[in-house]
């Protein structure tokens, strides 16, 4: 009887420094201490010392596998690197301290590390729901689970209604999921929030065109441009809109942006002026802007593409096949201009030639199909 009572002493013990889930499985084996005590006295004293040592060993297994399976992490090897042994150290230490697990996330994240960073980031959270913590779980879920992100992220901004770093994550991924009208739902929330915000236009810009609304992506574009008027590539995007659309806003814009380029680094806006020329059926003008991008830049190669695509509509096949040659001397591994030399070679006749440098392009570029479409076709 009184070594039963000991291994119920000890068992009591050992449950005031058992954590949550050796307790569970320790307060089952309590209550069977009753029962066993009711029957101590049919109990033989040898066997009753028996039982008393199993139930200890027991007990200290429970104890030991899980305290180990709750201490234990799958990134403990990379936890344990000089980089961030010293926070390491400190979150043993302060396992409540919510700042130390986001500053250890935001270094595991900036050196590649985004699943252990993403488990620091939901401690983190799960101790305080401060912003910064859900705009990093957030953001590494973006790339890869978009779905997942879009969930957590309609949660938290139950906590924090009025996050506009979360809203415009949810818009991203709402777009990354291709649910286009929930992100430019999300986007006009913002915009109503905070509508001198750049980077809310621009996505409702992207958004627009996504949905086939070409002409209203314009007006968000041109106020972004308004509110970043030094900025480069808001400049450079609405050139491209106009250019696209035959809007002659173009050639003002691009002047102005060719009037900023003081070192001369940009031969984006020749370029952007050949393409609106080309739209409006102005070749020649088009041939000019597309001589004056080569003349700035000499290895931009979409330039070589649109004057030869130009020179082969105008027939003048040799010389297309001439500039082609020159942006794939340029650049060998530039699959448009195998394209367009097999284009070329096929309307001189050249078949087997012609066929070769489209199936160069299609073997530089799984996804040029149609490059692989008049390889086919000259085979058969």
């Amino acid at each position: 009887m009184q070594r039963i009572y000991f291994v119920r002493e000890l068992s009591h013990l050992l449950f005031q420094i058992m954590n949550k889930p050796a307790k569970a499985i320790a307060k089952k084996l309590f209550s069977l201490f009753a029962r066993l005590n009711y029957c101590a006295e049919l109990i033989p004293r040898a066997k009753a010392k028996d039982l008393a040592c199993l139930v200890i060993i027991s007990f200290l297994f429970i104890l030991t596998a899980c305290t180990n399976k709750d201490d234990a992490s799958p990134y403990d090897e990379i936890l344990a690197q000089p980089l961030y042994a010293s926070l390491t150290d400190s979150i043993k230490q302060q396992p409540k301290n919510d700042e130390l697990y986001f500053r250890r996330a935001v270094l595991l994240n900036k050196n590649n590390f985004p699943e252990p960073a993403l488990a620091d980031f939901q401690k983190a959270w799960s101790l305080h729901k401060y912003e910064k913590y859900a705009f990093g779980i957030a953001n590494i879920w973006l790339d890869k689970k978009p779905d997942s992100a879009a969930i957590f992220l309609n949660e938290a901004l139950k906590g924090l209604p009025e996050s506009y770093l979360l809203r415009l994550s949810l818009a991203r991924a709402y777009d990354a999921l291709n649910k286009t009208g929930e992100a430019l739902k999300v986007c006009n929330q913002l915009a109503g929030m905070q509508p001198a915000r750049p980077e809310v236009l621009l996505l409702q810009s992207e958004l627009l065109d996504k949905k086939g609304d070409s002409l209203g992506s314009i007006a968000p574009m041109e106020k972004a441009y308004s509110l970043s008027p030094a900025s480069l590539e808001v400049g450079l995007k609405l050139a491209y809109k106009y250019a696209e659309s035959k809007n002659e806003k173009v050639i003002p814009l691009c002047d102005s942006l060719i009037r900023k380029d003081s070192l001369h680094l940009h031969a984006d806006p020749f370029y952007v002026k050949g393409v609106y020329y080309s739209n409006i059926n102005d070749k020649e003008k088009a041939i000019q802007w597309f001589d004056e991008t080569i003349r700035y830049s000499y290895n931009y190669l979409n330039a070589y593409i649109e004057k030869g695509k130009i020179l082969v509509g105008q027939k003048k096949i040799a010389e297309a096949l001439t500039v082609f040659k020159l942006a794939n001397r340029i650049s060998p591994a530039f699959p448009d201009a195998y394209y367009w030399i097999g284009v070329c070679q096929e309307k001189q006749g050249q078949k087997d030639e012609a066929r070769l440098s489209y199936e160069k392009a299609y073997s530089l570029d799984k996804t040029f199909t149609e490059a692989k479409d008049a390889a086919d076709k000259i085979s058969k």
